[in-house]
């Protein structure tokens, strides 16, 4: 059996930073721990549901949250940022009562910013988004890996590895495939790899998806 460890977790301080600012005392670290999770289920979940045009919908990167003393700040790194200011119903603000009302907290204590990702599949998150909407479309699970490096490929990262488990194509018998074009050295600590788990749920059942980048050191 290997050993493995997260790829994020294991290059945290060199690297990879902390996606969440905040300080607690030990008994408060739990509910503050639940309360980040809940925070990011609950933008990604609203995100995807009230944006109309889904064909452009970019996805998420990653969301920041900075916790203040009256004060919790959310950053949104997303593909297309502007879908989400052109409906006046369903923007920012509707995002901010909703979220309030969730968390126990009053809006004007909640700061919600959009930052634009200026290359959307540089990140593996709306990479393995995107993958997982085509399995769920049905589309074979090797034209999929193939259209997701193509999109990768553009880009000026080093390499790309993609792995998808679970019943592929509706097999009876769950298996592991995976791709890789480029260089990916996933025990080098120094190396830039940015690396996302997602399931995709589909007929047959779930399958993961896993993508790891190697970002060239810029």
């Amino acid at each position: 059996m290997g050993r493995k460890i997260h790829p994020l977790g294991f290059r945290l301080g060199v690297n990879q930073k902390h996606y969440s600012y905040w300080f607690a005392k030990t008994k408060d670290y739990p509910q503050f721990l639940k309360g980040d999770r809940k925070i990011r289920d609950f933008v990604e979940n609203y995100i995807t549901n009230n944006i109309k045009n889904v064909s452009n919908y970019g996805g998420i990167g990653h969301i920041e949250i900075r916790r203040k003393t009256d004060l919790l700040q959310i950053d949104i790194h997303t593909g297309f940022p502007d879908l989400l200011i052109e409906e006046r119903n369903l923007g920012i603000g509707q995002m901010k009562s909703d979220l309030g009302n969730m968390l126990g907290i009053e809006s004007q204590n909640i700061r919600i910013t959009l930052i634009s990702v200026i290359q959307p599949y540089r990140e593996p998150k709306i990479l393995a988004e995107h993958a997982a909407s085509q399995l769920r479309n049905r589309v074979p699970f090797r034209r999929t890996m193939k259209k997701t490096m193509e999109l990768v490929g553009r880009t000026a990262d080093r390499g790309v590895k993609i792995q998808i488990a679970g019943r592929l194509n509706g097999s009876e018998m769950a298996r592991v495939e995976w791709a890789r074009e480029g260089r990916v050295p996933l025990q080098t600590i120094k190396a830039n790899i940015s690396y996302c788990y997602y399931p995709a749920q589909t007929i047959y059942g779930v399958l993961g998806v896993k993508i790891w980048i190697f970002r060239d050191t810029q």
